[in-house]
């Protein structure tokens, strides 16, 4: 479990007390009807129909004042006396149904239950997304970057309320892409089927961002067993926590006091580094990224020199460095580099034109001049 043992939130007890509410409600409905109905074609020994009978004790639960539809109620000594009583305790158990379906509605739940049932088809359907276990202090900037980024992920969190406030601070603010738009899952970060619920077999990566290092350990075991392949990135706060992680199957471990430290150091000695990257990150004209994508095996850049390519032509990215297959870089690479199937380029470029140079990549467009 994470950090204590308190349920997940109020607002979710409340729900699901009002959802139980209102299927109770509703089985009581069915009873009285159907009990209704079986008791005026019991006493007219078969002479009604039961769709008869049927109809008739609905209109006499609702007070409707059809009249009598059954013809000769009065010939059956026990007819009006079994409407009357069908009336008197029946009418109770239909208001009691209304009143808990209007406080459904009322209260939002009726449109929250469709909603959440939408995205759970949405969550259904992704590939070769991230799932980030949880919204907090750190959770929320991962969350910030991946919509900016248009990157589809998941959010694993155990308070509906921070979720909700998130769903509606985001998608609200324009960002309402079917594929750029925040899709959480309400739980235990921990749990097989509240990872399972996220789509943790066809995530391409996970990001433990829990407060806690051992839940961030619990998730990174989880995470390892339910998809292997998955690249899972963990944040730790103690410095003994990072072996741990990386044993258990994090690929990457990151300290949220080293990197403010760096940063502090930074802001020392090459403040207008700091500066430039900060506006290149926040600047909402540009959004500049530097991001990789690695060249398919059956792209048509290998083998080609840099300088022959028509990366800058058709995306206007600057590559700035060549990560080779085998591992080795090629920082700032020479116009003469010759590109090699699987190399994965470091290009700074807007997220636009980052998305059409993968594009080209997949399609062929990007190649030699």
């Amino acid at each position: 479990m994470l950090g204590d043992n308190r349920p997940l939130d109020r607002g979710f007890r409340q729900e699901a007390a009002l959802r139980n509410r209102l299927i109770v409600a509703a089985l009581w409905l069915v009873a009285v009807v159907f009990v209704g109905a079986s008791g005026f074609h019991t006493i007219g020994d078969g002479q009604w129909a039961f769709h008869d009978c049927l109809y008739f004790t609905v209109i006499t639960l609702s007070t409707v004042g059809f009249g009598e539809t059954l013809s000769g109620m009065s010939e059956h000594h026990y007819a009006r006396l079994w409407t009357a009583c069908l009336i008197v305790l029946g009418s109770g158990t239909l208001v009691y149904f209304v009143s808990t379906f209007t406080a459904f509605i009322v209260e939002g739940d009726l449109g929250g239950t469709l909603r959440r049932n939408r995205m759970k088809q949405r969550i259904a359907k992704l590939r070769g997304h991230y799932v980030v276990c949880g919204a907090g202090t750190t959770g929320i900037h991962v969350i910030e970057e991946f919509l900016q980024c248009k990157v589809p992920f998941v959010v694993v969190d155990r308070s509906r309320e921070r979720l909700v406030e998130l769903e509606e601070r985001f998608n609200e603010a324009g960002l309402r892409e079917t594929d750029n738009r925040l899709h959480y899952v309400v739980g235990d970060a921990t749990e097989d089927h509240v990872l399972d619920e996220a789509g943790i077999t066809y995530a391409l990566g996970v990001v433990a961002a829990l407060s806690e290092d051992k839940d961030n350990l619990f998730v990174t075991v989880t995470a390892s067993s339910l998809n292997p392949k998955a690249r899972i990135i963990a944040k730790c706060i103690e410095v003994s926590s990072r072996p741990k992680l990386l044993r258990a199957g994090a690929r990457a471990v990151v300290s949220p006091t080293q990197i403010g430290g760096l940063r502090l150091a930074s802001e020392a000695i090459r403040p207008t580094v700091v500066e430039f990257l900060d506006l290149m990150l926040r600047d909402p004209k540009q959004n500049l990224r530097i991001e990789e994508v690695t060249i398919p095996d059956s792209s048509p850049l290998i083998g080609v020199a840099l300088k022959d390519t028509n990366i800058r032509q058709k995306t206007r990215g600057l590559v700035i460095a060549v990560r080779f297959d085998d591992g080795r870089y090629a920082y700032n690479p020479e116009p003469a580099l010759v590109l090699s199937m699987g190399a994965t380029l470091v290009v700074l470029a807007e997220t636009e034109e980052m998305q059409k140079l993968r594009d080209g990549l997949k399609s062929g467009a990007i190649g030699r001049l």
